[in-house]
């Protein structure tokens, strides 16, 4: 499945997609935190990260994973550009009754951040100004 087809607010991207499976590009902006792979990271948001929420209409609950370069990856592999790699989630993280699934992947500094997306807020339905949740 591909992720990246389109920037949070459905304009198309022109470049090589994200697959589900985390296999990104890689741009180092910003550059990631110092941590030990498989360790809780605080604040892992600021950086270039691979976002998955699972949601739950009916139990009310959801789940948000975040990955980046040194996170709970399994078999990683890492080029100047590319970063490949594969979480793995026991179904009990999940919540009950899962109905909405969307994937992100952030990167950028500042008034450079990019909120790529698997499904995005189809273009009539925007607000004037608005931005993604940040």
């Amino acid at each position: 499945m591909d992720l990246n087809k389109h920037t949070w607010d459905g304009l198309p991207v022109s470049r090589d997609p994200v697959t589900i499976a985390m296999n990104v590009p890689f741009f180092n902006d910003p550059p990631g935190p110092v941590g030990v792979p498989g360790k809780p990271l605080r604040k892992l948001c600021d950086y270039e990260v691979v976002e998955a929420f699972f949601l739950s209409d009916r139990a009310e609950q959801d789940l948000e994973v975040e990955l980046c370069k040194c996170s709970l990856l399994k078999n990683v592999t890492k080029t100047e550009t590319k970063r490949a790699g594969r979480a793995h989630l026991p179904w009990s993280y999940c919540p009950l009754c899962t109905s909405k699934f969307n994937a992100f992947a952030i990167y950028g500094s500042r008034e450079q951040r990019k909120y790529e997306v698997l499904f995005a807020v189809p273009q009539h339905k925007l607000c004037e100004g608005q931005k993604p949740d940040l």
